[in-house]
């Protein structure tokens, strides 16, 4: 499984943090984005980005956050194919790990995240990759509705190509500034149409 790491610029600092948390608990490949120092981005920029990447299959799992993680969270439940949990606590990551089955999840860098913020931010990522099974005789009934939840946010968006060309030219030439995003879906996706579709916006 490919984890890639993407914050709001406001966040920047967090993305190194994230990565190396990752690196003592998972054996995944894991591609930290940033945002980087210099870099400015929007919290819906970068869910625009996100939805690139999920969608293009780069990358299977996206871990990104702003001040509040909310709406970070609310911007990429707008992208396609993109189901983001907020995962402000252990307990939101360990139901999102066994019974929603998304994506993406949005942490707070700013709200709450006070003295030991850092070891917050790993006991949910333990949990969120841990292996603990979900007490068995409540699963089906959640793992069903999640499968219809999928269903319908299939059927309730439009796909990323669609959406990229109904959007501002200015806010797509600000997107492929990410050139480390854009770089890297076009050398690792899946989806030949979206990388012939970015390859014509540059």
């Amino acid at each position: 499984m490919g984890i890639g790491i993407i914050l709001a610029s406001s966040q920047h600092d967090k993305a190194k943090i994230i990565e190396n948390i990752l690196k003592d608990i998972v054996n995944d490949e894991i591609i930290n984005f940033g945002c980087f120092d210099g870099e400015e981005l929007s919290y819906v920029e970068v869910s625009i980005l996100i939805g690139l990447l999920i969608n293009s299959g780069s990358v299977d799992f996206v871990i990104t956050g702003c001040s509040s993680g909310q709406g970070m969270m609310l911007a990429c439940n707008t992208m396609p194919n993109v189901i983001c949990g907020y995962v402000p606590t252990v307990g939101d990551a360990y139901l999102f790990r066994h019974i929603n089955d998304g994506n993406v999840v949005s942490l707070s860098f700013g709200l709450n995240y006070g003295w030991c913020g850092d070891m917050e931010v790993r006991y949910i990522l333990e949990v969120l990759f841990d292996d603990i099974d979900y007490p068995i005789d409540d699963i089906s009934r959640k793992q069903h509705d999640t499968v219809l939840l999928k269903q319908i946010n299939t059927l309730s968006k439009v796909d990323m190509i669609t959406l990229l060309k109904s959007l501002d030219y200015h806010l797509i030439q600000n997107l492929l500034t990410k050139k480390n995003v854009i770089k890297y879906i076009i050398n690792y996706s899946t989806n030949v149409d979206l990388v012939e579709y970015l390859k014509s916006l540059s």
